[in-house]
C-alpha cells in the first residue's frame, strides 16, 4: 500500500494550524454570548474547569493517539483507533472522526461564505447610510438565495461554491504546501485584526460618534459575575459545550494532524501551546470586540434582547451598523477587520476539517492528495446545498446539532474510556510524555483516567435528558417534561409545536397573539405577523410566510389567534420534513462512511494475507 509520507514543515507551523483549527467563529461569535446567557464573570469558573478537567486532557488524548497511530501510517480516525486495540468495533468508533468533520464543513464553510461577502460589502460601502433595521434586513436578504444584494444571481449559493473552491484548492496543495503556510498568514491576522477591535471597543467613549456608554461598560457588564449562576446545571453544560465548541476537540482533526508528527516529537507543550492560545483568542480578544462596541451604541437591554438570537445574528445583523458610526472611511477598514479575522478564523478551521477524510482516502485506496481534496469538496458543497436552499425550514441548525454538538461529545467519550481504560493509561501515559518538552503534572493521570470520562458522561447524560426550563428539580424517576434542545426531546420533535406533521392541508399558528399586519415583499413573498406581550411585558413577534397561489389565508389583520389555530389552508409542507430530511442525509453519510470503513479493513486483511 502506498505510504503517506507527508509531514509539518516547521514546529511553529504545527502549532499555528493547530490552533487555527481551534480558533473559529465561536471564538468571537459564540463565546461572548454564552458568557452574557449565563452568568457573566462567573461563567469563567466553569468554562475554565471545564477546560483543565475535559478540554486539556482531551488535547492529550488526541495529539498522542494521533501521533501514535501515525507510526503505522494512519492518518484517519478508524484506523488510528483500531491501532489502539485491535477489536472491531473501534474502528467504527472512528467513523465518527470522518464523519463530523464532513458534515460540520457542510455548513461551516456556508457561514465562511458569508464572511466573504461581507468583506466585499464593508469595502464597496453596501451598509452606508443604512438604518439598523435595514442592516438586518440586508442579512435575510443575503440568505434568500431568491435575492441578490450584489446584483449577482444566487448570491449566496456563488459565494459558497468560491469559498468551497478556495478551500479545496489549498488542501490540494499538502500539509506544509497549503495549511500550514495559510495557518502562518491566517492566524497572525486575525489576531492583529482582533486587537484592533478590541482597542476600538474598549476606548469607545460616550457621546462620541453616537455611542451611549463607554466600551469599558460593555466589558463590566460581560464580566460582572453572577455567582448564583453557579447552581445551575444548565450554566455549567454550557460551558463543557463551548469548549468543545471551541478546542475542535471530539472531531478527529486533531489525530489527523498529529499523525504527521515524527515518533519523537512532542505532543504535550504542542498541545498546551495550541490549547491556551486559543483560550487567549477567545477569553481576551472575543470579549473585547462584539460586548462592548455593541453595548457602547446600543445599551444593555437591546443587546441583552440581541443575545438570545446567538451570536450569528449579533455578528451579521448588528455589527455592520455599529461600524458605520465611525465614518465612511473608518467602517470600511473596521467590517474589513472583523469580517476578516471570522474568515482566517473559519478557514484554518475548514481545512482541518478537510484532512481526516483525505487522509483516510490517500491511505486506504491510494488516491492522490488532489483527487482526495477535489472528492472533499464536492461531498461538502453537495452535503451543504440543503443548508443554503432549506435554511429558514432547519437544515443548517440540524447540521450544527447533531454533527456539531451530538457527536462531538460522543466521539470524545468514545475516544477517552478507549485511551485510558482499554489501550490503558500507562500505555497512554507514555505516549503523552514520549518527547514531552514540559513535564506534565502527574494529576493529569488521575484526571485523564477517572475525572474526564465521568464529566463526559455527565455533559452527554445532561444534553440527553435535560429538563424543560432546566429545572433540574423537577428530574424524578415518574419522569419528567424534556427541554426541547435535549437529544431525546430533539428526537420526539418536542420543539415542533402544532405543525408536527411532514405535510399538511392547513397550517396552524404556533403561538397566540393579534394578527398585527399582512404584506408582501419584492419576490413575491408574502408574510403576515402576530404579536403578544408575555407575563414580563416584553412583546413577542412571530412573522409566517405563505404562498397565495397554494395557501388561503383564513385570518385578517386584527384578528385574535390562538396556539393550534388554523391560518391558512392548503398543500402545506411544515418545517419537521426539513429537518428528518437533514437527519436522514447525516445517517446516510454516516453509513457510507462505515462502508469505506469496511471495504478498506477488508482490503487490508487481503494484503496481509497476499503478504503484501
Amino acid at each position: 500500500m502506498t505510504k503517506n509520507t507527508e509531514s509539518w514543515g516547521s514546529r511553529v507551523g504545527l502549532v499555528l494550524a493547530m490552533a487555527g483549527n481551534a480558533v473559529g467563529f465561536g471564538n468571537f461569535l459564540r463565546f461572548p454570548v454564552q458568557a452574557v446567557q449565563n452568568g457573566g464573570g462567573a461563567f469563567i469558573i466553569p468554562y475554565l474547569v471545564s477546560f483543565l478537567l475535559m478540554g486539556i486532557p482531551l488535547l492529550f488524548i488526541e495529539w498522542s493517539s494521533g501521533r501514535f497511530g501515525g507510526k503505522f501510517g494512519h492518518h484517519s480516525t478508524p484506523f488510528i483507533l483500531q491501532s489502539m486495540d485491535k477489536r472491531w468495533i473501534w474502528k467504527y468508533v472512528g467513523v465518527f472522526g470522518i464523519f463530523s468533520n464532513i458534515a460540520i464543513a457542510a455548513y461551516y464553510c456556508y457561514i465562511e461564505s458569508w464572511t466573504m461577502s461581507y468583506i466585499i460589502h464593508s469595502l464597496i460601502g453596501s451598509f452606508d447610510g443604512l438604518s439598523q433595521h435595514a442592516v438586518a434586513n440586508f442579512f435575510t436578504d443575503y440568505l434568500d438565495i431568491s435575492t441578490s444584494t450584489t446584483g449577482i444571481p444566487y448570491e449566496a449559493l456563488v459565494f459558497f461554491v468560491l469559498c468551497i473552491a478556495l478551500n479545496t484548492w489549498i488542501l490540494s496543495k499538502g500539509l506544509s504546501g497549503g495549511i500550514e503556510k495559510v495557518a502562518k498568514i491566517g492566524v497572525p491576522l486575525l489576531i492583529v485584526f482582533g486587537i484592533f477591535l478590541a482597542i476600538k471597543g474598549v476606548t469607545l467613549k460616550a457621546g462620541i460618534n453616537g455611542a451611549i456608554h463607554d466600551g469599558t461598560k460593555g466589558l463590566n457588564f460581560l464580566w460582572t459575575p453572577d455567582f448564583t449562576s453557579l447552581a445551575n446545571p444548565k450554566v455549567w453544560l454550557a460551558a463543557a459545550g463551548q469548549i468543545f465548541f471551541t478546542l475542535s476537540v471530539g472531531m478527529g482533526s486533531i489525530q489527523c494532524y498529529a499523525s504527521f508528527l515524527k515518533k519523537r516529537d512532542d505532543v504535550a507543550l504542542n498541545a498546551m501551546s495550541a490549547g491556551w492560545m486559543n483560550e487567549f483568542v477567545e477569553v481576551v480578544l472575543g470579549s473585547a470586540v462584539i460586548i462592548p462596541i455593541a453595548i457602547g451604541y446600543l445599551g444593555i437591554d437591546k443587546v441583552v434582547e440581541l443575545t438570545n438570537v446567538g451570536g450569528l445574528g449579533l455578528g451579521f445583523r448588528t455589527m455592520p451598523f455599529l461600524f458605520e458610526q465611525w465614518g465612511p472611511v473608518l467602517s470600511a477598514v473596521a467590517g474589513s477587520a472583523f469580517f476578516g479575522l471570522l474568515f482566517f478564523a473559519g478557514i484554518t478551521s475548514s481545512l482541518a476539517m478537510g484532512t481526516p477524510g483525505m487522509g483516510f482516502m490517500m491511505d486506504e485506496f491510494k488516491w492522490s492528495r488532489k483527487q482526495s481534496a477535489l472528492a472533499f469538496g464536492l461531498v461538502v458543497m453537495i452535503l451543504g446545498l440543503p443548508t443554503i436552499f432549506f435554511f429558514n425550514e432547519g437544515v443548517f441548525d440540524e447540521y450544527d446539532y447533531w454533527a456539531g454538538t451530538v457527536s462531538l461529545v460522543v466521539f470524545a467519550l468514545l475516544e477517552a474510556i478507549l485511551f485510558s481504560w482499554v489501550f490503558g493509561l500507562d500505555k497512554g501515559w507514555k505516549e503523552i510524555t514520549a518527547g514531552a518538552d514540559i513535564k506534565v503534572p502527574l494529576v493529569y493521570r488521575f484526571i485523564i483516567k477517572y475525572i474526564t470520562p465521568v464529566a463526559l458522561i455527565l455533559v452527554f447524560t445532561g444534553a440527553l435528558i435535560r429538563p424543560a426550563n432546566d429545572d433540574w428539580t423537577r428530574v424524578s424517576l415518574r419522569g419528567w417534561t424534556l427541554h426541547n434542545e435535549s437529544i431525546l426531546g430533539q428526537l420526539q420533535h418536542k420543539g415542533a409545536g402544532p405543525n408536527n406533521q411532514w405535510f399538511s392541508k392547513s397550517f396552524y399558528a404556533e403561538a397566540p397573539g393579534i394578527v398585527d399586519s399582512v404584506y408582501s415583499i419584492p419576490g413575491d413573498k408574502f408574510f403576515f405577523r402576530t404579536s403578544a406581550m408575555d407575563n414580563s411585558g416584553k412583546v413577542n413577534t412571530r412573522i409566517y410566510q405563505y404562498t397565495p397561489v397554494k395557501h388561503q389565508l383564513v385570518v385578517e389583520k386584527g384578528d385574535i389567534v390562538t396556539t393550534g389555530q388554523v391560518v391558512y389552508i392548503g398543500k402545506v409542507i411544515n418545517r419537521v420534513f426539513f429537518m428528518d430530511m437533514a437527519r436522514m442525509l447525516l445517517l446516510t453519510v454516516f453509513l457510507l462512511i462505515s462502508l469505506l470503513v469496511f471495504i478498506a479493513w477488508r482490503n487490508r486483511t487481503k494484503e496481509r494475507r497476499n503478504g503484501i
